[in-house]
């Protein structure tokens, strides 16, 4: 398991959050493991907000967050974090909005490093499938993208 300031229990899975002193640099989700207190300012507060949101999934985050990814992924990232909880976009409609490809920004959710925060969970098929997930199609981490649309009233 990698080295994380803080590991905290969901229904039915874990969620590990990397930092340093100043920025979150990832947030993973885990099959389900003991928890990890924080070690740091920073961990302890993004795990308050984290249980603040499984408390309330229109709770609105502010954690700082590393630069990461390309220019377009960014873009994909800001498109996605504006979309409110219980609500979904498709693939395409993501892609029309930045002017891209439903694929492209596909790729760009899977490398999302700062889930639930950016919320790509809330990005589905254009059947209003689920589409995947974290560079899935199955198993695990489908199953907490269910959760979460769940958990914020999306349906599914």
């Amino acid at each position: 398991m990698k080295a994380y300031a803080a590991v905290i229990a969901a229904p039915s899975f874990s969620i590990g959050v990397e930092c340093n002193a100043d920025e979150i640099t990832g947030i993973d989700y885990l099959e389900p493991c003991s928890e990890i207190a924080p070690k740091t300012p920073l961990a302890r507060e993004a795990v308050r907000q984290l249980r603040a949101w499984l408390a309330n999934p229109a709770f609105e985050f502010g954690l700082p967050l590393a630069p990461a990814g390309t220019h377009f992924q960014r873009r994909v990232w800001t498109r996605i974090a504006a979309i409110p909880a219980g609500q979904t976009l498709s693939y395409g409609e993501v892609a029309a909005a930045i002017g891209s490809g439903p694929r492209a920004v596909g790729n760009a959710c899977g490398a999302n490093p700062y889930p639930i925060v950016v919320p790509c969970h809330r990005v589905v098929a254009a059947n209003h499938g689920l589409g995947g997930f974290a560079r899935n199609s199955g198993g695990f981490l489908l199953d907490i993208k269910k959760w979460l649309l769940r958990h914020e009233h999306a349906g599914f």
